[in-house]
């Protein structure tokens, strides 16, 4: 199954954000497809149930030269992963212009916003975090998506994106509690 990832990224400074981006496609192996400047695509593959699902992963670069990459990322997509970097908020300011122009493509897939960096973002001041997530829940309100806080680096949240949007496809129970509590990895919906 398709999904599309619309990563946002500080377009003052290239922070390693596509390393970011494929570890949570997981190893090495799981890599693989397409690739061009502002556009990768990804495979990860999950056992839920003794069956293998496996996702097709469209990345498409934050910056906005690539906006010719949206519609073949969208497309067929059955999810679309907004990401933005917990500690920038012009990043989630972004999102909004992303959602929209993704929607044109395809209005059906699940949107999922994902703040990354969950790690750095726990070290900044406790206001600072407060402010951050209050913008994300109202940005995922207002896009009417679930809203995770991540980390790749440290794998906060990362296979639960991916088993959730396995349970809202199939239909199968998802147990995973709503966490709203500011300086902890967030999950709500």
């Amino acid at each position: 199954m398709d999904l599309a990832g619309v990563f946002d990224s500080n377009e003052d400074e290239l922070d390693g954000d596509e390393e970011e981006h494929v570890k949570y496609v997981g190893d090495e192996e799981e890599q693989n497809g397409l690739q061009m400047t502002g556009l990768n695509l990804m495979d990860k593959t999950l056992a839920v149930r003794g069956a293998r699902i496996a996702f097709s992963i469209w990345d498409v670069a934050g910056d906005n030269q690539f906006l010719d990459h949206v519609p073949i990322a969208c497309k067929d997509a059955v999810a679309i992963l907004y990401m933005f970097d917990l500690t920038s908020r012009c990043t989630l300011t972004n999102v909004i212009d992303w959602y929209e122009r993704a929607r044109k493509w395809n209005k059906t897939a699940i949107p999922i916003l994902i703040g990354t960096k969950f790690d750095d973002f726990a070290q900044l001041p406790l206001e600072m975090q407060w402010t951050i997530v209050n913008e994300a829940r109202a940005y995922a309100r207002a896009m009417k998506a679930t809203l995770f806080f991540s980390s790749a680096t440290h794998n906060i949240n990362v296979n639960k994106i991916f088993k959730f949007i396995t349970a809202k496809l199939f239909n199968l129970p998802w147990t995973v509690e709503r966490n709203l509590t500011v300086g902890e990895p967030i999950i709500d919906f």
